[in-house]
């Protein structure tokens, strides 16, 4: 895989450089709620930029259904990359037509454009090999030069991730090789113990990723909405808690392959439980009770990770040497559910190992609650490429960025 190292080595002044970013962020209405993904990208386009190149930036938001949707606009994202970089940023209002023809004809050697989110045609999603194809066509035209710094969406098998590359000269920019860089680390030759903490809602989610580490791993630690699924399949009573019955078999089976090959699968002790589902907009008290996790209540539902499951799961951190951490441990958008979350962000913290938190609501949980994000050893970009990636299978993206 080819580096922007190598391609600024060889000179980019005056070239089209089409960098396909991850410029996916959360919105309420047209105000960026965590830049983290602009910021992560940068790096790359400052250096292109500073090297000469005319460069346009492309991405994805949301999922708008092939077609143009103001809601799903990325002028907010084209705003705040400008800010960022000090500089003018032109904003094409379409992706491959009249404006972004225009837009990329009128870029001078140095400047940045954006084009309109990617998903507003539906030739970058299809199926279809021609039809993606045909966009990949069409953005082609746009430039010169490939760079994939959109490490969110490399698992995709869309048009701007894996058929473009094929149709210029493609590198990795400089987020991707950090990104691939961090997950070796995770995969080969990994400093023990190796500790994963997972959480999120669905179980279903894990299972691909819980089947890999259980082969790798030496302690998988479990929370939030899927931790119910594994208490359910131990026998114990949940309550209203968030259950995947379909997948209890595979739980079972996952509990007594850890028991086999010597992995501590590690549940909640206790949980915090309410009998609604706090809400999120107004954040009012939710009063929340602690029970012990065999023992949570018909009528109520399991939130978070109790007091004595944070000092347990701070207790399976604290020796790690190496920590992937994916998924919060609760409802952690609500104080009286944060806890949980804070309590595992904090032991990667005060670990003395490598600790990597895999993207997704647990790089929003991250910043959301305050924590300084150079407190950790790396933050993913992208959490479903991350657990992809660590389940082993090929990433269409990476794949074709290869030569």
């Amino acid at each position: 895989m080819k580096t922007i190292d190598e391609l600024l080595s060889e000179g980019v002044a005056g070239k089209r450089v089409f960098v396909r970013a991850d410029l996916n962020v959360p919105l309420d209405g047209t105000t960026i709620t965590d830049d983290g993904r602009i910021r992560a990208v940068l790096p790359t386009v400052k250096a292109l930029a500073e090297a000469g190149a005319r460069v346009v930036v492309a991405s994805h938001l949301g999922r708008p259904k092939g077609a143009p949707d103001p809601v799903f606009s990325l002028a907010p994202a084209a705003a705040r990359l400008g800010e960022l970089l000090g500089a003018d940023v032109a904003f094409a209002t379409d992706t491959v037509g009249e404006s972004a023809q225009a837009t990329v004809a009128g870029l001078t050697d140095g400047r940045v454009a954006v084009v309109e989110n990617l998903r507003f045609n539906a030739g970058e999603t299809s199926k279809d090999d021609a039809e993606r194809g045909a966009f990949a066509d069409r953005l082609a035209a746009l430039a010169d030069v490939y760079v994939g710094d959109g490490f969110g969406a490399v698992h995709r098998k869309h048009a701007s991730v894996y058929d473009l590359p094929a149709r210029l000269p493609h590198y990795a920019g400089y987020l991707i090789a950090n990104e691939v860089g961090v997950l070796k680390k995770l995969t080969d030759d990994v400093k023990r113990p190796y500790v994963v903490a997972l959480g999120g809602a669905k179980v279903s989610d894990k299972l691909a990723v819980i089947d890999q580490l259980l082969g790798k791993a030496d302690r998988i630690l479990i929370g939030g909405g899927m931790a119910y699924t594994f208490l359910k399949a131990k026998g114990y009573e949940i309550g209203k808690s968030l259950l995947q019955e379909d997948q209890i078999p595979a739980v079972r089976e996952y509990i007594e392959r850890a028991e086999k090959t010597g992995v501590e699968l590690v549940l909640p002790v206790d949980t915090l439980v309410a009998a609604d589902f706090p809400d999120l907009k107004t954040k009012a008290p939710a009063n929340p009770t602690t029970v012990a996790a065999d023992a949570i209540p018909a009528d109520q539902e399991g939130l978070d990770i109790g007091p004595e499951t944070r000092k347990l799961y701070a207790s399976k951190l604290a020796d790690a040497a190496t920590v992937f951490w994916n998924g919060p441990m609760g409802v952690f958008e609500h104080p009286d559910y944060a806890e949980g979350t804070k309590a595992v962000a904090q032991a990667l913290i005060d670990s003395p190992g490598f600790t990597v938190v895999g993207g997704g609501d647990s790089a929003a949980a991250v910043r959301t609650l305050g924590f300084d994000e150079t407190a950790f050893g790396h933050i993913s970009t992208g959490g479903g490429a991350s657990l992809e990636y660590l389940e082993g299978k090929t990433l269409p993206g990476l794949a074709a960025l290869e030569d």
